[in-house]
C-alpha cells in the first residue's frame, strides 16, 4: 500500500465522526489508543497554556510531590499526544530542517523532538540537542545507567523485552541513524518521527515502519520518568552530558 495514500481513522471527538488524515497505512484507530490526530486549538495557545499550567504542579509538589509527580505524568503524555504532535503530522522531512512552527517548512527527525520536548515546556536548547547522537539525546532525558539499549533484535524480540520493562507511556528512542517517539500502548508499540521514508511526520506501528528497522535502539523513558518529570515541573535545564 503506498505511504501517502489517505486513510480513514476514526477520530476521538464528542460523537465519533470519521475524517480523513494522510497519516501512513496500516489504519490507527484514535478511539482505540484514545488520543486525538486531528489538531485543535491554536498551536501556540496550546503552548502558552502548558507553561501556565506548569505552575500548579509547581505548587502541588511543594505538599503532595508523588501526586505531582503522578498528574504532571498523565497531563505530560496527553499534552504532547493529543494537543502538540496533532499539528506536526505531515510536516515534512528534510535532513537538515528545523522549523520551528508544525506544517511551515521542513523538519529533521531530531528536531522534531527537540522542538516538539521544548513546546512542551522542557527547558533546552532544540538546536543542541537536535545534533547530538541518539545516545547523547537519550542521556539528556534519563541517567546513562537507565537507558535500555538493545542490539541486533528481531522485531518480535525487542518488542517482548520492552514490554518486560517498560509500561505504557511515551519514550525516546535513538536508531542507528534517526530519532523519534515509541508510543507503547497496551503492549503495542507505535512510532512516531519526522520520517525519512515518508518525507514527513508521522505516526505508524513499528512493526511495519521501514524507518524503526536498526542495529541498535537506545530507550529513554519521557512520561514515565520521574526524575524528567521533576525537572519539567521545576523547569531545570536539560544539559547535553559532558561526557
Amino acid at each position: 500500500m503506498s505511504a501517502d495514500k489517505q486513510v480513514v481513522i476514526t477520530q476521538k471527538t464528542d460523537e465519533t465522526s470519521q475524517v480523513l488524515l494522510d497519516i501512513k497505512a496500516p489504519e490507527l484507530d484514535s478511539l482505540q489508543l484514545n488520543i486525538n490526530f486531528k489538531p485543535t486549538g491554536d498551536y501556540k495557545a496550546n503552548i502558552d497554556k502548558i507553561i501556565v499550567d506548569r505552575a500548579y504542579f509547581s505548587r502541588l509538589y511543594q505538599t503532595q510531590s508523588t501526586k505531582a509527580i503522578d498528574t504532571a505524568s498523565k497531563y505530560l503524555y496527553s499534552k504532547l499526544l493529543n494537543e502538540i504532535v496533532p499539528h506536526w503530522y505531515n510536516t515534512q522531512w528534510d535532513f537538515n530542517g528545523h522549523t520551528n512552527s508544525p506544517n511551515e517548512g521542513e523538519i529533521a527527525c531530531g528536531y522534531f523532538v527537540s522542538t516538539t520536548l521544548k513546546h512542551l515546556g522542557f527547558n533546552l536548547n532544540r538546536y543542541k540537542m537536535a545534533q547530538q547522537a541518539g545516545l547523547i539525546e537519550a542521556r539528556m532525558l534519563q541517567s546513562n545507567s537507565e537507558l535500555k539499549i538493545y542490539r541486533n533484535q528481531t522485531f518480535e524480540s525487542l518488542k517482548q523485552k520492552l514490554n518486560s520493562v517498560y509500561q505504557d507511556g511515551i519514550y525516546f528512542v535513538g536508531l542507528d541513524n534517526h530519532v523519534g517517539y515509541v508510543l507503547i500502548k497496551d503492549k503495542e508499540l507505535y512510532f512516531l518521527h519526522s520520517s525519512y521514508c515518508d518525507n514527513k511526520v508521522v505516526m505508524e506501528l513499528a512493526e511495519t515502519s521501514a524507518c524503526f528497522v536498526s542495529n541498535i535502539y537506545v530507550f529513554a523513558e519521557i512520561s514515565t520518568n520521574s526524575s524528567l518529570v521533576k525537572k519539567w515541573i521545576f523547569n531545570d535545564r536539560l544539559q547535553v552530558p559532558s561526557h
